[in-house]
This record gives C-alpha cells, sequence and structure tokens, in this order.
C-alpha cells in the first residue's frame, strides 16, 4: 500500500490573512515520507485549520523520532494512575493536552494503523494521563480521524476500514479516552488504481476537495 510522491505544489496554502483565536488543533502525520499523498493531505489539513484560526501543532511522529516500541517505563500501573512515564511520552501528552482539536492523518495498513501511529496511542495515551481519571484529562476535546485507503469503496472488504474507523478508533480509542465530539473519514483508493495522466490528476484532487470537505466539516460543528 505505499503511495506515490506528491511535490511542494500538491499542499495547501491559506487564502487570506489568518487571525490566531488561541486555540490548538494537532495534526498527527503517520507516515515515513514526507512526499506520501498522507504527507499532502495532513500538510492541507494544517494549512486549514490555520486559516480558520487555529494555532497548528503539526506533529510528525517520523521526523520527529518517534520511538512506537513500548517498554518498561512506559507500561501502565493500573494500581498507580500518578506514575512517572518517560520524558518522551510526557512531552507528547502535554502537546495532546494542549490542544482542542486532535486530527490524526494516517493510510490504512492491513485494515489497521501503522506501526508508527499504534505506538503512539499505547504509549503516549497512557493510564492516568489519557483515561483512568474520574475526570477525563480528554474531556471536551474534538477529534477527526482521517484515514487513506489504497482499496476503493466499492470493493469487497471496504467495510473493514469503515469497521476500523467506528470501532477501535471512535469507539475504542477516542469514546474511551472521554472524547465524544469525533469525526472518521477515510479517502479511498489512495493509490489511484489503474488511472493515468489527467485521469489521474483529477482522481487526486477529487480526493484533496474530499479531504478540504471533511476538514470544514469538523470545523463547522
Amino acid at each position: 500500500m505505499n503511495q506515490e510522491p506528491f511535490t511542494a505544489s500538491d499542499s495547501y496554502e491559506p487564502s487570506g490573512p489568518v487571525t490566531p483565536t488561541g486555540r490548538t488543533a494537532l495534526v498527527v502525520f503517520a507516515h515515513h515520507r514526507p512526499d506520501s499523498l498522507t504527507a499532502a493531505v495532513a500538510a492541507r489539513a494544517a494549512a486549514r485549520l490555520e486559516e480558520a484560526g487555529y494555532r497548528v501543532d503539526l506533529l510528525d511522529l517520523h521526523a520527529e523520532g518517534f520511538d512506537p516500541r513500548n517498554s518498561e517505563a512506559d507500561e501502565p500501573d493500573y494500581g498507580n494512575r500518578d506514575k512517572v512515564y518517560s520524558d518522551e511520552v510526557h512531552a507528547h501528552i502535554r502537546r495532546v493536552h494542549a490542544a482542542e482539536l486532535i486530527v490524526p492523518v494516517f493510510p490504512v495498513w492491513w485494515y489497521g494503523l501503522p506501526a508508527l501511529l499504534k505506538g503512539w496511542i499505547d504509549r503516549v495515551w497512557n493510564y492516568g494521563l489519557a483515561y483512568g481519571r474520574s475526570k477525563s484529562p480528554m474531556a471536551g476535546k474534538r477529534m477527526l480521524w482521517l484515514a487513506l485507503a489504497g482499496l476503493t469503496d466499492g470493493e469487497q472488504n471496504a467495510d473493514l476500514v469503515f469497521g476500523l474507523l467506528d470501532g477501535p478508533l471512535r469507539r475504542g480509542i477516542s469514546e474511551y479516552c472521554g472524547i465524544f465530539d469525533v469525526h472518521t473519514a477515510a479517502l479511498f483508493d489512495s493509490e489511484a488504481q489503474d488511472l493515468s495522466g489527467a485521469a489521474r490528476e483529477r482522481h487526486y484532487r477529487e480526493l484533496f476537495a474530499e479531504a478540504d470537505a471533511v476538514v470544514d466539516k469538523l470545523l463547522a460543528g
């Protein structure tokens, strides 16, 4: 499910002046290639949120060297909700806590999250930090899970993508951690199967328009 490279011209740029609102949006980009479609969509989402007045914290997990592997230091201790985890985990959860909006942008691999993003959830959204307290530290936040899937929405297994978004992500992570204003969206056929030339370019313009509409819906909500 590798994606074709994209150039800087594919990114979204604000069309007018930005008036900061004091609110922060955390856009989490989970792909190892800066020239991927995932990167282009994350950049567009970040720019669109910026245009709406948000201070955007763009977290590029690969570029920042985040280690998705867990360790004893970051293993939850259910007898101690105030456990001090690794410095890396606390640095990342501070960025999560500072955000009003959280927007993970990621490719769907094997009908699940890429290891980089899964490890970030496993380590950072930890006991006592994201869940396990009488008043959730995540309460009042809003989320958009924005997935890119290689298959088309008409293929037999497309339901597994929708199941991922609604099950493990919306209910199993967001709502479990006290975030109930949750949006989910999938951009299908990220590999532009059997398309070339102008048809391929048109397909990607349509995907970008879909991504923009999803972010606009989040902002309108």
